[in-house]
């Protein structure tokens, strides 16, 4: 299936997200209270993990198994992320616009982060773990990367206690939208 991917790709850099209904129907969605991940100082996680990061137990790679990523974050009872959209993440991906941030260990995919880069904005999209803390783990590992690539900020897009943990806020989509128009002017690099 063909997709118009600029009018994807405008779709995102103007602060709009897919989603699939339970029937699979894509609709563009937009929020008026977005959820950031702070890339500064409040960026902030359990002692627990920082136990974990000073293990090691895992790598990090970025695309190294970009499908893998998509499926294990589809994998889930009740999922927006029908087939179709799937597919569209597959053509950003091929285009460079979606990226797979992943935790291993050893030759075993532990988790991952799903997300678009827009200019200087990380928009994470889902994410998922087959090992425990693996998704934690990129999280904080994702957070390093974008600070040390020069990007503005990080979209969670809606709010949960798991993200709240790590520091995430809430921003007005007016502020949002000013955000995102000066971070689409720039390019950072995810790899």
């Amino acid at each position: 299936m063909e997709y118009n991917l600029s009018s994807i790709i405008q779709g995102y850099a103007q602060g709009y997200f897919l989603m699939a209904d339970d029937t699979g129907y894509l609709e563009w969605y937009s929020s008026r209270k977005r959820a950031l991940i702070p890339l500064d100082e409040r960026f902030c996680y359990p002692k627990s993990l920082r136990r974990v990061l000073n293990q090691e137990r895992f790598t990090i790679a970025v695309n190294r198994d970009f499908k893998s990523v998509v499926d294990g974050c589809a994998d889930r009872e009740t999922t927006w992320i029908s087939d179709e959209l799937k597919e569209i993440y597959w053509a950003l991906y091929k285009n460079g616009y979606a990226y797979s941030f992943e935790t291993w260990q050893g030759e075993e995919l532990a988790g991952g982060i799903l997300g678009l880069v827009m200019g200087a904005a990380f928009i994470g999209e889902s994410m998922f773990y087959r090992i425990p803390e693996g998704s934690k783990v990129a999280m904080v590992k994702l957070v390093e990367r974008l600070r040390s690539r020069g990007f503005h900020f990080f979209d969670a897009q809606m709010n949960n206690p798991h993200l709240e943990r790590f520091g995430a806020y809430i921003v007005a989509e007016t502020q949002y939208q000013r955000l995102l128009r000066k971070a689409v002017r720039f390019r950072c690099y995810l790899e």
